[in-house]
């Protein structure tokens, strides 16, 4: 039901140098013997279509049945309350989940991991030092509005169709979307290197448009805005200052098309407008969880089973469906044929 993304067996742990490495996975999805292992670690994206035979049913008191999902729960709601006082743990990108399992971490100017969680205390932009002369020259290269790399072009949130208009009320102002990938007709892979470089060198903004709507749900979209010398442009539902600081960023769903497009064309005419939005990197700094062990999920997981006393408590999530989402996306779903409601 889980799978790591070094294989069965201790690797996982072993090869990401986690404090912890006598953590051992096992991904079948039959096992006999199930209740020998202290976990059983459940995905969404597949329990959701599972029935409930073919779900674990039996735990010995000290196991514990985890909820895991990288993905939004936009995409894979859970329609019915079978999985109500079911876990015991949830392993999500959710940032009140037992542990986490995301995409981003946020570091001080002394390289302390302080977020992203639910309250951030982010230093006002006007008290943040000035940029130096060496990032505003490198800012002067841009030349095109913005890029967007997107595969998936029909979406829970939305996002293609806003855009198009986006893109429709830009032309107004003489400026476009570039759009890369199998939505668009440009390419360049974001694993390349230089096309991250591009982004960089070449665009004053990134949309880092979510594919569906989910509390607390940002994704790498974010980093390639940010580590790349760009305004990410938010499209979703998650709380944003939880992420990052006001007045680095142009929320999309809260100026709406219109004034957003006018918004971008003004930080594209004030070239010293522009670069204040990037104060922000004297203090902070963003980066995926899994450079450093001492951000990365699967070594913080580990660290979890380590825990005993943690381990020992007694923790069940009772109202696991009003956890995970709201009540409208097994409506949406419904209507657009994705999942049979129970």
């Amino acid at each position: 039901m889980f799978k790591s993304p070094n294989g069965p067996g201790q690797k996982v742990f072993i090869d990401r140098n986690c404090k912890y490495t006598n953590c051992f996975v096992s991904w079948r999805r039959y096992i006999n013997d199930y209740q020998k292992f202290h976990t059983i670690i459940i995905t969404m994206r597949e329990a959701i279509h599972y029935s409930a035979e073919e779900l674990p049913r039996f735990r010995t008191p000290y196991q514990k049945f985890v909820a895991s999902s990288f993905e939004s729960s936009h995409n894979y709601p859970v329609c019915s309350n079978r999985f109500n006082d079911y876990f015991n743990w949830t392993w999500t990108f959710r940032l009140d989940s037992d542990c986490r399992l995301e995409y981003i971490a946020i570091r001080d100017e002394h390289g302390k991991v302080i977020g992203p969680k639910k309250t951030m205390h982010w230093m006002k932009v006007r008290d943040m030092s000035p940029n130096s002369e060496e990032l505003k020259n490198s800012l002067l290269s841009k030349s095109r509005a913005a890029a967007w790399f997107v595969s998936n072009c029909v979406t829970q949130s939305g996002r293609e169709i806003f855009a198009k208009k986006l893109a429709k009320e830009l032309a107004i102002y003489n400026h476009t979307i570039d759009v890369y990938g199998d939505c668009g007709n440009l390419s360049c892979s974001k694993r390349d290197f230089s096309c991250m470089k591009m982004i960089r060198t070449t665009y004053y903004f990134y949309l880092s448009f979510e594919n569906s709507f989910s509390k607390d749900y940002v994704t790498e979209k974010l980093l390639h805005a940010l580590q790349n010398n760009a305004i990410p442009i938010v499209y979703g539902g998650a709380n944003y200052t939880r992420f990052m600081p006001d007045g680095i960023y142009l929320n999309a769903i809260k100026l709406g098309v219109k004034a957003l497009a006018k918004k971008m064309d003004n930080f594209i005419r004030s070239r010293k407008r522009y670069a204040k939005y990037f104060k922000w990197k004297n203090h902070y700094s963003y980066h995926s969880r899994s450079e450093s062990k001492d951000t990365d999920d699967y070594c913080a997981f580990c660290k979890l089973l380590n825990n005993e006393k943690k381990f020992k408590e007694k923790s069940v999530v009772k109202n696991f469906r009003k956890w995970w989402d709201s009540p409208d996306f097994c409506s949406e779903s419904d209507k657009k044929g994705f999942y049979i409601q129970e």
